[in-house]
This record gives C-alpha cells, sequence and structure tokens, in this order.
C-alpha cells in the first residue's frame, strides 16, 4: 500500500517573504513560486505561492523513475527505434537499435535529463499513454493532488500540458528517496552509458552536487511553459531539508544556496 503524505506550514513560518524583512527572513529571488521544506517533520519552514500550479518540467521525471522502480527490474532490456529517439532535446543521445537497460536509462533521464529516455521507459511501461496513466495515478496515491503529468518528460504542448505545485514537487521527490536506486543515480556525478561502440561518460548537470555540504541530489527543468524549475534535497546534523522552485525568469543555483542556508539556519 502507498503512503500518502502531504506537508504543512510549520508555526511561526513565513508564507511569503516581505520587502525589507529582517536577515532572519527566507530570502526570495527569481523563481516565482518556491518552498523549503523539513523531509522528516513534514513542516514547511518557508514558501511563496507553495500551493500554487506551474508547469514542472523535467522536475517531474522524478515521478517517472518511481513508476519505473515500481514496475520494472532496472536490468530489464529494450531496443531503441526510431520513434524513441525523436524527441525534443535534451536528450542523452539513444540510438536507433542500440539495447538499453531500464537502469542505464534512469541514469540518461536522471542525470542528464534525457527526453528520449524518457520516451524509451515509457514504451518499456506500455507505451506513452499507458505511462502517462501510471505517473498520474502514482501522484495520486502519493497525495499530490494538484499535480498532472501530460508527458512522461515533462514537455509541453497544446493537450498535454504538465502541472504541479512547489508543495506536490517537494511530496514527491520525498517519496522519490524511499527508492534506493533514485538516491543512488541523482547522487552519483558520472555513470557509463552505450554509445553503440563501447561506452560514453554522463555526468551530472546539477552544480549544487559538488558544491553544497550535505547534499542530497535533485533535477533541473526548463520549457518554454515552466521556465527555470528544480528541485533539490540536502542533509546536516540528522536535518533534511528540500527545495523547491518554479517558474524561475533567471538562474536558480544562488537562490537555491540561499534557501538551503536559511532552512538550516531554523535549527540553530
Amino acid at each position: 500500500m502507498t503512503l500518502m503524505m502531504t506537508f504543512s506550514v510549520a508555526p511561526g513560518a513565513a508564507a511569503e517573504p516581505q520587502a525589507g524583512a529582517s536577515a532572519g527572513a527566507p530570502p526570495d529571488g527569481p523563481a516565482a513560486a518556491w518552498l523549503v521544506a523539513d523531509m522528516v517533520t513534514g513542516q514547511i519552514l518557508g514558501g511563496k505561492d507553495p500551493y500554487g500550479s506551474y508547469a514542472p518540467a523535467s522536475t517531474i521525471k522524478a515521478l517517472l523513475a518511481m513508476v519505473v522502480l515500481d514496475h520494472l527490474n532496472p536490468n530489464a532490456a529494450i531496443r531503441a527505434t526510431a520513434a524513441s529517439t525523436d524527441v525534443e532535446c535534451s536528450c542523452v543521445g539513444l540510438l536507433p537499435g542500440q539495447v538499453y537497460t531500464a537502469r542505464q536509462l534512469l541514469d540518461g533521464l536522471l542525470m542528464v535529463s534525457g527526453n528520449d529516455a524518457a520516451n524509451l521507459l515509457a514504451d518499456m511501461l506500455g507505451g506513452y499513454q499507458s505511462a502517462v496513466a501510471k505517473m498520474n495515478s502514482k501522484a495520486f496515491a502519493l497525495g499530490a493532488r494538484s499535480t498532472r503529468a501530460g508527458s512522461p518528460s515533462g514537455l509541453d504542448g497544446p493537450g498535454w500540458e504538465s502541472v504541479s505545485t512547489p508543495h506536490d514537487l517537494a511530496l514527491l521527490y520525498r517519496a522519490a528517496l524511499n527508492y534506493p536506486l533514485f538516491t543512488q543515480i541523482i547522487h552519483q556525478t558520472s555513470a557509463l552509458f552505450p554509445d553503440g561502440t563501447g561506452v560514453k561518460e554522463l555526468n551530472s548537470r546539477d552544480p549544487l552536487l559538488l558544491s553544497y555540504p550535505g547534499y542530497i541530489g535533485g533535477k533541473t527543468g526548463y520549457t518554454n511553459l515552466a521556465q527555470e524549475t528544480y528541485v533539490g534535497m540536502a542533509q546536516r546534523n540528522g536535518r533534511r531539508l528540500v527545495v523547491v522552485q518554479m517558474y524561475g525568469r533567471d538562474d536558480l543555483w544562488d537562490q537555491g544556496r540561499a534557501l538551503f542556508d536559511w532552512g538550516f539556519r531554523q535549527y540553530g
């Protein structure tokens, strides 16, 4: 049975940053909506429009990864076709005719945001529509009732836009950490991937992975509809925080670091 989880606002937490607020206020930045939450207690420490609906872009790939791990053995394999590689990139670079395991495709999905990897994983789940249906069923079961996946990858289009909230993304990523392979993949800096004649090296695109103390991992995203999106998780001194940023008009890394620092300071 899937355990439904929620996050709630902590007593005294700032719901919105105030102009000219004290140094103790949560730092605002380029993201139109954001959230800092304690992943252990479920408390939202601070946020701006944490329940507002926005396109999640590739941050929704964590939902696909959970569905894959629910239904597939990581060693299960599939041969790529031209149809599965015909997708708007970012791409990991799948080659028609090459055989890939679910584990390799998850590396490409989560480390370099491969939309082609998302398509091929969807094929392994019974096809595009089947994968999207499974993703939406999983989100509902986890309590992410304001989330709707429109595609396996987070790409948007007329009639199949994805939508979520900072609260729901925090909830989904907290659930995803219950999958050891998911946690391993988002925390690894590199992985080997088939390139047709041998292997190539994939490198994580998350700059906080090597630069932020206690960082667990996360996921970035971008589409024209979503703008910049980001979910990251870090832990210190027994505290584990998640930061979610949606609809960012500029680079989100500085704000992300500042929100982590602010969140950990709440514990003295």
